[in-house]
């Protein structure tokens, strides 16, 4: 949203960093070597969103492992009591709606659920959560790929969570890249060119010495996926007639400067600024008392309540894909991170009334009427299509909360969105609320 000058130190150092850990599966068998070149870009990277290397990115890598063509794309999420107890438990039990830990000696209880076949290659896969978690209490996310001959990588971590911060700081923990595959913030991605089929995802459940409170872990998926690369051809609407759906409209620029403990607004506020849009269409988020703390003269306070409450402070950054669905699920909402193939796909959440939160990356000149002339890596709702099937935006690097409502090109869009980022979308809808048919290979 700024130039990259601006904001070296907390922006760009930060990008380049993850940029550095993202070695996608396709280029690692192809050997290529990740260009910085979008450090040029005239609007600084949003957080974490701006760091994955855009798809394109990996298209010759694709193409000279014989990857390239269809987009495998699927979600498995363990979501129910009866679901929960088909997880391997240690010192755990399903009691209610929840895995919980056994009994109030225990400091910890883990959840491990079992070994989820995609049916194709694994190149990334990005984990969520629904977990409550007490004063003295959090959680632990890992994850664990394996190979069709049975070699296993070791358990990779995805985040320590809690939704309080009291003595504790939610954070990643970087690369871990010792084997099979290797950590970039949120996303697992596989490292060398060993085929990877299988994952499994690990919940451990923690609680301090001297309480028994416990954490209450109420689901837990991950989205796995190999994309090919380059831009998708643009597919035609479905929309019959224009469908724009009531979001608020909020800009993440009205607060730079704010709170710099927390990435201070502005540019690194993107996704954060789009959940709570999407929550407040729902009539959720938090109370009023909740962000009391806020200063009075800053607009939106529940955006700097979600910054604060997204804040990973290992990666130093509130963009942190599976922290902001982990937040939205406080507010009672199904929330998960997936990718979807198209913006037809998309099309089928907006007739059900489900706004969705959508990471873009795009070059200058390539999406017009955008606040900003380009990004490497930017968060924003979709709100609606128009009847030609052009996208509604909530964008919200406009510099006002009046011009964060845009309508983009359907190609453009769909090249910035599919193309840039491989589809992906925080899908934030009440609990109980329908989502669309499934598709063959489930991707939601």
């Amino acid at each position: 949203m700024f130039s990259l000058q601006t904001h070296w130190s907390q922006g760009y150092r930060r990008w380049v960093h993850k940029q550095t850990l993202v070695v996608t599966f396709a280029a690692s068998l192809a050997a290529a070597t990740l260009s910085t070149g979008a450090a040029t870009a005239t609007s600084a990277p949003d957080s974490a969103a701006a760091a994955r290397p855009a798809v394109a990115q990996a298209a010759t890598g694709l193409a000279a492992a014989g990857l390239a063509g269809a987009r495998h794309i699927s979600y498995r999420d363990w979501s129910t009591p009866r679901a929960l107890r088909n997880g391997v438990r240690s010192g755990v039990v399903v009691s209610g709606d929840s895995a919980r830990i056994r009994g109030t000696a225990r400091r910890a209880g883990r959840w491990t659920s079992p070994w989820v076949r995609p049916g194709f290659a694994l190149t990334e896969a990005i984990p969520s959560w629904n977990a409550d978690t007490p004063r003295g209490t959090w959680v632990s996310v890992r994850m664990r790929v394996r190979t069709p001959g049975g070699r296993m990588s070791s358990w990779d971590s995805l985040g320590r969570w809690a939704s309080h911060e009291r003595r504790f700081n939610r954070r990643t923990f970087g690369d871990q890249a010792d084997d099979l595959a290797r950590v970039a913030v949120d996303t697992l991605s596989s490292r060398g060119v060993a085929r990877l089929t299988r994952w499994r995802v690990r919940v451990t459940l923690h609680r301090r010495a001297g309480t028994s409170a416990t954490p209450r872990l109420h689901s837990v998926g991950a989205m796995a996926s190999r994309l090919p690369g380059g831009n998708p051809p643009t597919t035609r609407t479905t929309m019959r007639g224009q469908r724009d759906i009531t979001v608020p409209r909020r800009s993440q620029m009205i607060h730079r400067g704010h709170y710099p403990q927390w990435g201070g607004g502005g540019e690194a506020w993107c996704s954060p600024t789009s959940t709570t849009m999407v929550l407040g269409h729902w009539g959720r988020g938090p109370r009023p008392r909740a962000y009391r703390w806020v200063g009075r003269q800053h607009r939106n306070p529940a955006v700097d309540y979600a910054a604060r409450s997204t804040f990973d402070y290992g990666y130093d950054g509130a963009g942190n894909w599976a922290f902001n669905v982990a937040y939205a699920n406080r507010y009672r909402t199904s929330s998960f991170v997936t990718r979807l193939r198209s913006l037809r796909e998309a099309e089928r959440f907006i007739r059900r009334g489900i706004p969705l939160v959508a990471s873009i990356n795009f070059g200058a000149g390539e999406l017009d009427g955008a606040p900003i002339s380009s990004t490497a890596g930017h968060l924003l709702v979709i709100r609606g299509f128009t009847a030609n099937g052009r996208v509604i935006a909530n964008d919200p690097a406009a510099r006002r909360n009046s011009g964060v409502r845009r309508v983009y090109k359907r190609g453009q869009f769909a090249n910035a969105w599919v193309g840039g980022s491989g589809g992906l979308v925080y899908v934030i809808r009440p609990q109980g609320r329908a989502l669309p048919a499934r598709t063959p290979e489930a991707n939601w």
